[in-house]
Parts: C-alpha cells; structure tokens; sequence
C-alpha cells in the first residue's frame, strides 16, 4: 500500500485530475491504516501466547502507517 500511495501522489494532475487523485490517495491511506490497526490486534494477540512471529507484525503495522504519516505530511 504504501507503493500504491506514493505513486498515486506522483501521478501528474493531468493524468487524474486532482480531485480524483486525492480521493485515491485519501482511500488508500485510510485503508492501509484499517489494515494498520487490525495487524496492531493481530501482533498482541500473537505476543500474549508467546510466539517469536510478533515482531513480524509489528513491523507490517510498521510498514501500513506509511501512507497514513504521508498523507498528514503532504496534506
């Protein structure tokens, strides 16, 4: 998602146009972070039983926040 994101935020205005393209950047962005918070629950529920794969998750919830930081950034 966080690929997808950045290059929808490339993608030249003509292309698009920009009401289009800030509606896709702002889907995208609040989807990864739905995707973000559901990996979040995901990694506590896999740490309280004990397994080494949270770290993992962790940083998929990581990686998933990308878009939602740039879109506060760029907006």
């Amino acid at each position: 998602m966080p690929l997808l994101f950045f290059i929808i935020a490339a993608t030249p205005v003509e292309t698009l146009g920009c009401r289009n393209r800030g509606l896709l950047a702002l889907a995208i962005s609040f989807s990864s972070g739905v995707a973000a918070l559901t990996t979040i629950i995901k990694a506590l529920k896999v740490q309280k039983s004990g397994v080494d794969s949270a770290k993992w998750w962790i940083g998929s919830a990581l990686v998933l926040t990308v878009p939602v930081i740039a879109l506060l950034i760029l907006a």
